[in-house]
């Protein structure tokens, strides 16, 4: 189980962990508040321009013929799981207060995962190319489709504050950059391709700046003090459940559907994923003056939880015989 303590000792995800532990304890204040807000618009700004600048033309209309697996993996991403989220409201507020539901449900409107959906179908030996495909659509679709459906649907639910104008902020940190990133493809892909050092170093440091602001504006607005400890538990056992009914459900789809086992392992870890590295900006983005802590809490949560989860799956199903792949195929 070498990948799964691996996982688990990830050093970017501990990384988030100790910046969410300083941020508690040394939160930001005054000025330096001011400074991190603005650095933080102008990393995340960043970061979706070199997401523009990533997407390949050419790729994304090379993945269009394999329509029916990208269109139920986008099904998955943004019908079922929104689905899933509304139906959870039931649990609020007895179960999940207000802000934690408006977390829950923000985590299941958030694009689908690149890295680790791509990492966990190769490991066990599933269509790696339709990986790519359907884990970069899904978060080329998300920069449009996911800051829409938190406009819809939390609006209509109640479940978050989003003022009109979350639309300029969406145009100016999020759709501006990727637009810009898309122009200037022609000169940077190569720069980018030679040097990934640069570009960890903002897709990574984006993310922990994010973390950093989250919880300090968290503990600067007292909402830790404020929330009890078995709330945390509940969310806990709701990301638990929500991934295994999301899993299932992508198993007996792609078996419904006749898909052969190399496209329904694609299915089931392209289509169960929830994008921490997506999320997170979006979160910084779309929740300005609300409790950004309190919300990212179950998707951080969820991240975790499904990167062990799929890393025993894939682990197990990679141990099949050669003999089972050529018959599935």
């Amino acid at each position: 189980m070498k990948l799964l303590r691996d996982t688990v000792l990830d050093p970017f995800l501990l990384g988030i962990v100790t910046v969410a532990v300083l941020a508690s304890l040394f939160p930001a204040t005054g000025t330096a508040e001011d400074v991190l807000t603005w650095v933080t618009r102008i990393a995340i700004g960043l970061l979706f321009l070199i997401y523009g600048a990533r997407l390949s033309p050419r790729d994304a209309w090379e993945g269009l013929k394999h329509w029916r697996l990208h269109a139920v993996i986008l099904a998955s991403t943004y019908l079922l799981f929104p689905a899933l989220g509304l139906a959870l409201r039931i649990l609020k507020p007895g179960l999940l207060s207000d802000d934690l539901y408006t977390g829950v449900l923000f985590l299941c409107l958030v694009p689908s995962t690149v890295q680790s959906s791509i990492a966990f179908t190769s490991i066990a030996r599933g269509n790696v190319a339709g990986a790519v495909v359907s884990a970069s659509f899904s978060n080329i679709l998300g920069v449009f489709v996911t800051p829409l459906l938190v406009i819809a649907l939390m609006t209509t639910t109640g479940s978050a504050g989003i003022e009109p104008s979350s639309i300029l902020r969406i145009i100016a940190q999020l759709l501006l950059p990727f637009v810009l990133g898309q122009l200037i493809r022609p000169w940077v892909t190569g720069w980018l391709t030679r040097h990934s050092a640069p570009t960890k170093l903002v897709d990574r440091g984006s993310i922990l700046l994010v973390v950093f602001a989250a919880f300090s504006e968290a503990q600067n607005q007292h909402v830790w003090s404020s929330m009890a400890v078995w709330r945390i538990g509940v969310v806990l056992a709701v990301c638990v459940v929500l991934l295994a009914l999301v899993l299932t459900i992508t198993w007996y789809v792609g078996l419904l559907a006749r898909f052969p086992l190399e496209d329904r392992l694609v299915l089931l870890f392209c289509g169960s994923k929830k994008s921490l590295a997506s999320g997170l900006p979006m979160a910084a983005v779309l929740f300005v003056g609300q409790p950004v802590g309190l919300i990212v809490l179950p998707l951080l949560l969820f991240h975790q939880i499904q990167l062990m989860v799929c890393t025993v799956i894939a682990q197990h199903v990679a141990r099949r015989p050669d003999a089972v792949v050529s018959a599935a195929s």
